[in-house]
């Protein structure tokens, strides 16, 4: 809990978490569509289930990581330079955010409405094991994302409890404004890519410092707000294709 003290682990904190809810939308949406399925009586508690099984499975992976990114020794070397398992649970991990993001970007734009909505099932039993499988991919990206944003195990499990909670309170609100302001969700993808970056950069020696990632991501939301500040109230934002809509979505 040494972070504490830490003004830096705090900005670290508040950026991680705001992140998280931003991206963590879709684990949102998704088990809305999948609870809206059952009766009445079981919707709430099977939304609750779902992001508290979202929330443990990022909280294991996060230790899981943790510990594997400890793993230091060198396990062979290309080209003069050694690489250990740090170096490619970073590399990976940077790969598959940038592969990711800009698989999302593309489907945001241009994919097609609805395309996995066929995958949701009615029953209550079907509705947690699609749940905890698509929480595994969910929380992925999402852990990924904590691991190269901080340092500290504290402050992301921290971030993800935080994150949690407040889908849990707001998740019909954080969605409403992200539909009526996609830009934020295409502004967090692209933080994806800046994150997938520092990754590669730091599996392969060349580290770069958190503080420039935040001051980076810090100014972009800046100028976002100006951008929404300043936008006409009539002009009627893009809007982004979502891979999971009820049926009766037109």
């Amino acid at each position: 809990m040494d972070w504490i003290g830490n003004p830096q682990a705090w900005i670290g904190l508040a950026t991680l978490t705001l992140l998280e809810i931003v991206l963590g939308i879709d684990n949102v949406v998704f088990i809305s569509i999948l609870a809206g399925k059952l009766p009445v009586e079981q919707q709430t508690r099977a939304r609750r289930l779902g992001l508290l099984l979202a929330m443990g499975m990022r909280i294991v992976l996060l230790f899981s990581l943790s510990w594997m990114i400890r793993l230091t020794d060198p396990l062979f070397g290309v080209f003069g330079k050694d690489f250990s398992g740090r170096d490619l649970i970073l590399l990976i991990g940077g790969l598959f955010l940038l592969g990711k993001s800009t698989y999302e970007i593309h489907h945001r734009l241009e994919g097609e409405e609805g395309a996995a909505s066929q995958r949701v099932a009615p029953s209550f039993q079907a509705v947690l094991i699609q749940i905890i499988l698509l929480d595994m991919v969910f929380s992925l990206d999402s852990v990924i994302t904590a691991v190269g944003m901080v340092d500290q195990i504290g402050v992301m499990v921290a971030a993800v409890v935080i994150s949690v909670a407040f889908m849990m309170v707001f998740a019909g609100p954080i969605s409403r404004f992200i539909e009526k302001h996609p830009t934020v969700k295409i502004l967090a993808l692209s933080f994806l890519l800046l994150i997938g970056m520092t990754l590669i950069a730091d599996g392969l020696g060349q580290h770069i410092s958190k503080g420039y990632v935040y001051f980076a991501m810090g100014f972009s939301v800046f100028v976002e707000f100006l951008n929404l500040r300043s936008r006409k109230v009539s002009s009627p934002p893009v809007h982004l294709h979502e891979r999971y809509v009820p049926k009766n979505a037109s």
